[in-house]
């Protein structure tokens, strides 16, 4: 564990600067594959357990474009949104949804974003793509919170705790009329998790717009995909490292 807690002696420790590239990696992954909005929504990482303090994460600054991000925009803040290292402010409604997901469920990594086709399917009355459809659905079998309720923006405590608490034991959540969430323990995993939901939104749309009844497999066979894929994820990690070569960070 390292004995020196000062924030700035951690946001420049080699441990949390491969995690500021990493975060601004996936936040120009998240660019390039036209899953970002505007310069809204976050992407956010804990702090290594070895750092000594569980209460501090880094998250993307307000008002840059997610495509011109790079390691040293990162910003680092505790859970209670007060921001301890980087030159960039952060956004209020990050503070509030990220620091609760964090806290409350323990995930490392939180994604959250208004991706179009996902974000699409948080319009309809099933709220969801179905886990026992595409192969790229099967995947979140067993992982999917639907939070069926819109309050307007988290700008505060509460609304951040209830979509937590919404996720409890869950990965992936839907909120409806809002958007989604993907969290996990990995950047690279839980990047990979983030494009692959919207891959499996994209074909339940275009499935769902020829009219035709969609055909669904067995939820068995579902969950033994899943199982099958969430044990071997080599090709999540050679997918991030594949966007570290095709998206160079930018120069400071």
């Amino acid at each position: 564990m390292n004995n020196d807690q000062s924030p700035t002696a951690q946001y420049a420790s080699p441990a949390v600067r491969r995690l500021r590239e990493d975060l601004a990696l996936a936040l120009r992954a998240a660019a390039h594959h036209d899953l970002a909005e505007g310069v809204c929504n976050h992407f956010s990482v804990m702090l290594p357990e070895e750092a000594g303090t569980p209460d501090r994460f880094l998250i993307n600054p307000r008002g840059l474009h997610w495509s011109e991000i790079g390691a040293d925009d990162i910003v680092l803040i505790d859970v209670r949104g007060e921001v301890l290292a980087g030159r960039h402010r952060v956004e209020p409604t990050a503070l509030f949804i990220h620091g609760a997901i964090h806290r409350i469920t323990g995930h490392a990594v939180v994604l959250h974003c208004h991706m179009p086709y996902a974000t699409a399917l948080t319009l309809t009355v099933d709220g969801a793509i179905d886990p026992a459809l595409s192969q790229n659905a099967m995947r979140y079998m067993g992982r999917i919170a639907v939070d069926p309720v819109y309050n307007g923006l988290a700008l505060d405590d509460a609304e951040g705790e209830r979509i937590a608490n919404a996720m409890r034991g869950k990965d992936v959540a839907f909120l409806a009329n809002h958007g989604i969430v993907v969290a996990g323990q990995t950047i690279a995993h839980t990047y990979d998790d983030l494009y692959y939901l919207e891959r499996a939104a994209l074909h339940q749309v275009l499935a769902q717009s020829t009219g035709r009844p969609l055909k669904r497999v067995d939820e068995k066979l579902a969950a033994h995909v899943a199982a099958q894929i969430q044990g071997e994820r080599e090709q999540s990690d050679l997918f991030f490292e594949s966007l570290r070569r095709l998206l160079p960070a930018p120069h400071a």
